[in-house]
C-alpha cells in the first residue's frame, strides 16, 4: 500500500471532509487490489462518531469489505493477546481519592471547603490520568524544587505522595493507565513481529502522551502511516521553528502537531497531502493561518500580509454577527438555521456555550424545528435527575414547606397511584401550609392535618396519601452520617417510595424512558462502588451525589432535523457542513479559561513534564481553525452578557485587527462587508421581536392605564378594620381587590422570621405579660417575668433558633424602656386584644378594630396603646394617613367596645420597641376625635358613590412601597404620575 520507506506522514487541510477524504485516499491506494486487501488494513480513529462517518463513506459506493476500524480511546479493543487487566471504574477511583483528600482536609482545613471534596477528587483523578498519559511518575513530582514557591505548593507536593500506590500496578488500573499498558504491550509485540499489513492512525494530533506513543509505534511499522487533521500548509518554516517552547507556543493550533513531529524527527515539509483534495476556501485558510501566528511573531503581519490574496474575495463566504445580547445572538442564529432548513443546506452550530445552544433550540422550537444536538441533555436537568436531587435534598435536614411542595409537584412524584388525586391533595396541603404552617412540617403534622379533614367529613383517601408521605418524611429526617453504601441504598429507597406513592408496589415511572434508564444506571453504579466511599456525613453525600449526577448525559430518541446540527468544538473535524456557525466567540467562553489547578502551578507542571493549562486553548484553536475553513462561515458573539460587556475571542480579535490593518488588500472593506452580512440577520431578529400592526391594534398588548375601578354601590365593602382605613387612604385599589374581588394574598410558601411574625410574637408576649401581672411587682421581677414569658412564647411559636436568640436579645435591650413607660400614668389595663365595632351613620358601614391595649386612668378616662416593632408613626403621619389609634379613640367615645361603656379618651400612645425604642403620644380632646370621625364619614361617603373609583397607589408614602396587588394593577406599565382611568365594573357598562 505504501511504497516509500521511512515515516509516512500525511495530512488533510482544514475545510475538507476528513472522513470522506480518508476513505477516498484508502480506496485510491488499494485500487486494483482484491477486495480482501481492504480488510487487512487497520485504522485507528479518535472517536466513535468518526468511525460511523468513515463507515458511511465506505457505504456510499455500495457494499464492500471494510478495514478494521478501532478507537484510540480503547486501544486494547479486539486484541486479546495483550492480556490486559480490567480497568477500575472511574467512580470507584474518585471515591477512593475522596477518602484520601478527606484526610488531607482534616490536616489542612484551609486548603478547600469540605463541600468541594468530590470536586477535588475529580480534579486529582484528572491529574493522575494526565500523569499516566504523559508518563510522569509521582517521584518526579516529589523531586520538584519548590523553594521558590509558596508553602501551599510545598504542602500539595507532599500530599501527592499518597497517590503513589495507584502507580505501582498492584491495584486494578484506571482507564489511562490501562491505555498506556496497551500501547506499551502492543509496541513490544510489533517490535518482535511487525505486521506487514497497513496500520493507520487518522484524525488525531497526538495531544496526549499515550496517543503520541502509539502514533510513534505505528510510524515505525513497515506499512504504518499517520493522517493528521487540520494541518496548516501555509505556515513558513521559521514559524514552525518558533513553536519550540510550550510556555509561549502551547496555545497555538499547530503546536501539538509540531511537538508530535519533533518526537518522530519529521519536518513539516515531509508531511504530504493524503489526497489532492482542495479546501473550499483556500484563500481564507491563508488569512486564518496568518491571523493565528504565535504572539512573538505577529510582527510578520506587516510583511506577510502583502502576500495574501484580495480579502474581499477571500472572505466572500463569511459573515460577522456582533449581537447586543445573548438573546439576540441566539435568535439571529436560529434564523440562519431556519433558512438553511428551508433551502436544504446542511448547517452546523459549533460552540462550547451550552446556554447559547439551549437558547437557539428554544428559538427554533417556535417554528417546530428540532436540531440534532450531539451533546444530549445533562442528566442532572432531566426529570429523573432533578427528582433524585430533590430527594437527596431532604435527607438529614429539617424539611421546609417549599422543599416539600417542590418534591410533591414533580412530575415523577406519586406516579404509582392516582396521580390526579395526588395533585388534588397536594393543592390542599399547599393552601394549609401557606395559611397555617408549620414552617417545618413533619410526618405527624401531615397525619394530624389529614385526620382533621376526615373528622370534618372530607375523607377522600387523604389519610392513606398523608400516611405514605409521612413515612417518607420521617425516614428522611432521621438520616444520619453513615457508610456510603447505606446512604445510597436509603436514597434509592426514598426515591422509589416517593415515586410509588400510594401504590402497593412498583416505582411509578421513575426509571422509564432513556433518562430514567440512565438515572438508574448511575444509581446502580454508585451502589456498586459505594464500598470504596467510606463513611460520609449526610451533607457530604449530597455534595457528592450532585457532582456524580452532573457528569451524566442523556441522549433521548427524538426526530431531529437531518440537516441542522449542534456540535461541540471538538466535533468540528468529524462533520462536514456547507454552513458553519461559530458562536459564542467571547474570551472566557471560546476559548474557555483554563480551570484552576489546586495541585500544581504552571511552572511546576512544566518542570514535571505535564501539559500546561494553555493546552486546552491550543486544542480549541485547532478546532476553530478547522471549523472556520468550511464553505460558508458565520462568526457570532454578543457584546454583552447578563452582567457586563464582553471581550471578543482572541482569534476573532486577531482576525479583525489583521484585516483592518491591510487596506492594500481591501481588508477594511472586507471586514465591513462581513459585518453587513451579519447585521442583516440581526435586523431580521429585531423585526421578528417587534409587534406587528395587528399586535399594535390588540388592546390586550397595550400598556395598562393606572386603574381606578368603580364597582356598584352594593358591591362595595360594608365593613373595614382600623388598620384598613390607612390602606383605603394610601392604596384604595388594594381595598377593592381584597373586599370587592375577594382576592386574598397568599402567604409565602416558605415561612420566614419576618417583621410581620415578629410583630405578632411581640403582641402575644406583651398581652400575656400585662394580663398576668401580679400585685406589687418590682422592676427586677417584672423584667425577669417579661423575658421568661418571651422565652416561652418564642420557643413555641418561632422554630428558628437564630431568630429566637436575636428577637429575645432585642426585647432584653428594650425591656427597661418598656417597663419605664408601662403604667407610668397609673392606668389599669381593662381591654387586651379584644375586638370592637361601631356603625358609621348614616351609611351602611361598620368600623371594626382590635386595639392592643386600653387602660383606665385614675380620673376615669381612657388611654389607648399600640405596640410597634419598628418606628411609631409621627404626628404628621397620624394626621394624614395612620389614623388607627385616633379612630380607636373615636370608637371608644361612641361605645364601640362591648366590655367598655362610652368614655372620654385622654391620650393615645404608640410604643415603638425597635432598635431605637420610642414613644409617640397624642393628647386627645373631643375636638380631635370629632374631626377624625368627620374625616372618616367623608371618606366613607366618597367611596359610597359609584362615581368614585378605587385608584391604585393614590397616596403611598414611598414609591418603593410594595403593595400586595401591584402585579394585578400592572404597575410598571404605568406610574404614579399618570392620571387614573376610572372604569365601571361589576355590571353593564
Amino acid at each position: 500500500m505504501f511504497m516509500a520507506a521511512g515515516p509516512r506522514f500525511f495530512h488533510l487541510p482544514p475545510g475538507v471532509d476528513f472522513a470522506r477524504e480518508l476513505v477516498r485516499g484508502l480506496k485510491a491506494r488499494l485500487a486494483g487490489q482484491p477486495p480482501e486487501a481492504m480488510a487487512r488494513v487497520t485504522v485507528y480513529l479518535n472517536t466513535a462518531r468518526m468511525r460511523r462517518r468513515v463507515i458511511e463513506g465506505f457505504l456510499e459506493d455500495g457494499p464492500g469489505l471494510l478495514p478494521r476500524l478501532r478507537l484510540l480511546t480503547d486501544i486494547g479493543e479486539g486484541l486479546p493477546l495483550l492480556n490486559l487487566p480490567g480497568p477500575v471504574s472511574p467512580l470507584r477511583r474518585r471515591l477512593e481519592l475522596t477518602q484520601l483528600i478527606a484526610g488531607l482536609l482534616d490536616r489542612q482545613p484551609d486548603l478547600a471547603p469540605r463541600s468541594a471534596l468530590f470536586d477535588l477528587a475529580d480534579s486529582l483523578a484528572g491529574l493522575m490520568d494526565e500523569m499516566q498519559g504523559e508518563g510522569v511518575l509521582p517521584e518526579r513530582i516529589a523531586a520538584l524544587d519548590v523553594s521558590n514557591h509558596s508553602a501551599h505548593w510545598a504542602r500539595t507536593r507532599e500530599f501527592l505522595r499518597i497517590v503513589t500506590p495507584f502507580f505501582t500496578g498492584d491495584d486494578a488500573p484506571d482507564g489511562e493507565t490501562r491505555q498506556r499498558m496497551a500501547v506499551s504491550r502492543l509496541s513490544a509485540l510489533w517490535m518482535e513481529a511487525p505486521p506487514h499489513d497497513p496500520v493507520i492512525v487518522a484524525g488525531s494530533t497526538g495531544s496526549r502522551g499515550t496517543t503520541a506513543a502509539l502514533m510513534e509505534a505505528v510510524a515505525k511499522l513497515p506499512q504504518g502511516a499517520l493522517v493528521l487533521p487540520g494541518f496548516d500548509p501555509f505556515m513558513p518554516q521559521d514559524v514552525w521553528e518558533s513553536l519550540d517552547d510550550a510556555m509561549t507556543g502551547e496555545d497555538h493550533p499547530q503546536f501539538r502537531l509540531r511537538r508530535l513531529m519533533d518526537r518522530l524527527s519529521v519536518e513539516p515539509a515531509d508531511v504530504a497531502p493524503w489526497t489532492e483534495a482542495v479546501p473550499p476556501a483556500e484563500d481564507r485558510n491563508r488569512l486564518i493561518s496568518l491571523s493565528l501566528r504565535p504572539a512573538p511573531v505577529t510582527d510578520q503581519w506587516l510583511h506577510s500580509g502583502k502576500d495574501l490574496p484580495d480579502l474581499i474575495e477571500a472572505t466572500q463566504g463569511m459573515a460577522l454577527i456582533t449581537a447586543p445580547s445573548p438573546r439576540s445572538e441566539a435568535l439571529a442564529i436560529a434564523l440562519v438555521m431556519r433558512e438553511a432548513a428551508e433551502t436544504g443546506v446542511t448547517a452546523a452550530l459549533i460552540t462550547p456555550d451550552r446556554m447559547l445552544t439551549r437558547r437557539v433550540t428554544a428559538a427554533l422550537d417556535r417554528w417546530g424545528i428540532l436540531p440534532d444536538d450531539s451533546a444530549g441533555k445533562p442528566l442532572a436537568l432531566s426529570a429523573p435527575g432533578r427528582f433524585l436531587r430533590h430527594v437527596a435534598g431532604i435527607m438529614g435536614l429539617k424539611l421546609t414547606s417549599d422543599v416539600l411542595l417542590t418534591l410533591l409537584k414533580h412530575p415523577l412524584a406519586f406516579t404509582g397511584g392516582d396521580r390526579g388525586q395526588h395533585l388534588l391533595h397536594t393543592r390542599r396541603l399547599e393552601l394549609h401550609l401557606r395559611r397555617e404552617g408549620p414552617a417545618f412540617p413533619t410526618g405527624d403534622d401531615l397525619r394530624n392535618w389529614a385526620r382533621a379533614r376526615v373528622e370534618r367529613g372530607k375523607d377522600d383517601g387523604i389519610e392513606i396519601w398523608a400516611e405514605a408521605l409521612a413515612r417518607i418524611i420521617d425516614i428522611a429526617a432521621q438520616v444520619v452520617d453513615a457508610p456510603l453504601v447505606d446512604l445510597v441504598a436509603l436514597h434509592l429507597e426514598l426515591s422509589e417510595a416517593m415515586a410509588r406513592g400510594t401504590a402497593a408496589e412498583g416505582t411509578g415511572v421513575l426509571w422509564d424512558k432513556e433518562a430514567g434508564s440512565e438515572a438508574r444506571a448511575v444509581m446502580d453504579t454508585l451502589l456498586c462502588e459505594a464500598d470504596a466511599g467510606g463513611h460520609l456525613t449526610v451533607a457530604a453525600y449530597r455534595d457528592m451525589f450532585e457532582a456524580v449526577i452532573a457528569r451524566g448525559e442523556v441522549r433521548e430518541s427524538v426526530l431531529a432535523h437531518p440537516r441542522l446540527l449542534i456540535l461541540g468544538p471538538r466535533e468540528a473535524r468529524e462533520h462536514a457542513a456547507e454552513l458553519v456557525i461559530l458562536a459564542g466567540l467571547n474570551d472566557g467562553t471560546w476559548p474557555r479559561l483554563p480551570d484552576p489547578d489546586p495541585w500544581l502551578n504552571r511552572q511546576m507542571r512544566k518542570d514535571a513534564g505535564l501539559l500546561l493549562p494553555e493546552r486546552q486553548v491550543g486544542l480549541s484553536a485547532h478546532d476553530y481553525q478547522i471549523a472556520v475553513a468550511a464553505p460558508r462561515v458565520i462568526l457570532s458573539r454578543s457584546a454583552r452578557d447578563a452582567e457586563a460587556e464582553t471581550v471578543s475571542s482572541r482569534w476573532l480579535n486577531r482576525l479583525t485587527n489583521l484585516m483592518a490593518g491591510l487596506p492594500e488588500k481591501r481588508g477594511p472593506d472586507a471586514l465591513r462587508a462581513m459585518e453587513r452580512r451579519g447585521t442583516q440577520w440581526l435586523k431580521l431578529a429585531e423585526a421578528l421581536e417587534e409587534p406587528t400592526t395587528e399586535m399594535d391594534a390588540d388592546p390586550r398588548l397595550q400598556p395598562a392605564n393606572r386603574p381606578s375601578p368603580r364597582p356598584k354601590s352594593d358591591q362595595r365593602p360594608k365593613e373595614l378594620s382600623l388598620t384598613r382605613i390607612s390602606l383605603l387612604i394610601r392604596d384604595p385599589y388594594a381595598i377593592y381587590c381584597r373586599y370587592v374581588l375577594r382576592l386574598k394574598r397568599l402567604d409565602p410558601l416558605r415561612h420566614e422570621p419576618d417583621a410581620a411574625l415578629r410583630g405578632q410574637i411581640l403582641h402575644k408576649i406583651l398581652e400575656r405579660f400585662v394580663r398576668d401581672r401580679p400585685d406589687a411587682e418590682d422592676l427586677n421581677a417584672a423584667k425577669a417575668r417579661l423575658l421568661s414569658t418571651a422565652r416561652e412564647i418564642l420557643g413555641k411559636m418561632v422554630p428558628w433558633p437564630a431568630a429566637r436568640a436575636l428577637w429575645l436579645a432585642r426585647l432584653a435591650r428594650a425591656a427597661n424602656f418598656f417597663l419605664d413607660v408601662d403604667g407610668k400614668d397609673g392606668g389599669t389595663p381593662i381591654i387586651l386584644e379584644k375586638a370592637g365595632a361601631v356603625k358609621v351613620a348614616p351609611f351602611d358601614f361598620r368600623l371594626t378594630g382590635t386595639p392592643d391595649r386600653i387602660d383606665r386612668l385614675p380620673d376615669g378616662r381612657l388611654h389607648i396603646l399600640d405596640y410597634k416593632t419598628g418606628n411609631p408613626p409621627t404626628q404628621a403621619m397620624q394626621k394624614a394617613f395612620d389614623k388607627q389609634l385616633l379612630l380607636a379613640a373615636a370608637m371608644a367615645e361612641r361605645g364601640g367596645f362591648s366590655d367598655l361603656d362610652p368614655a372620654d379618651v385622654a391620650r393615645i400612645t404608640y410604643v415603638g420597641l425597635g432598635s431605637s425604642p420610642k414613644v409617640e403620644t397624642t393628647e386627645i380632646t373631643q375636638e380631635i376625635t370629632a374631626e377624625v370621625w368627620e374625616g372618616l364619614r367623608a371618606l366613607i361617603a366618597h367611596y359610597a358613590k359609584e362615581a368614585s373609583g378605587y385608584t391604585a397607589r393614590r397616596a403611598v408614602q414611598k414609591e418603593r412601597y410594595a403593595g400586595d396587588y401591584d402585579h394585578l394593577s400592572r404597575l410598571g406599565e404605568w406610574d404614579t404620575t399618570d392620571d387614573p382611568v376610572p372604569a365601571p365594573v361589576g355590571g353593564a357598562r
